[in-house]
């Protein structure tokens, strides 16, 4: 007879070792986010600390609150994209595993 818990544990080794995996590919990573149209970018790594800022030569001669604007939102849309991509790698991962409703795990 099989031993249904021991199975279980198996599997959530594994899945363990898997998200460690992902989470350490994530971390590598490098989104863009931007605003303005490309006007502003910021290039954001997986652990969601900024790499690089680039701002379009036009708007230094504009308004300071809108490049502050500018700045903010292609932020969020950088740290928004490093979300959804940790999301998606890492629901690769725990596809299959059962898992009771509603529960998260500690990502």
């Amino acid at each position: 007879m099989k031993n249904p818990l021991g199975a279980l544990m198996q599997q959530a080794q594994k899945m363990q070792e898997d998200i460690k995996k992902v989470q350490d590919e994530i971390a590598a990573m490098e989104v863009q986010g931007e605003s303005g149209g490309g006007l502003v970018t910021i290039i954001m790594n997986g652990k969601r600390a900024a790499r690089k800022v680039t701002i379009d030569d036009s708007l230094l001669a504009e308004d300071k609150d809108m490049l502050e604007d500018l700045v903010a939102s292609a932020i969020n849309d950088a740290v928004n994209k490093v979300a959804k991509m940790k999301k998606d790698k890492l629901s690769e991962v725990t596809a299959g595993f059962p898992m009771p409703p509603g529960f998260q795990m500690p990502f």
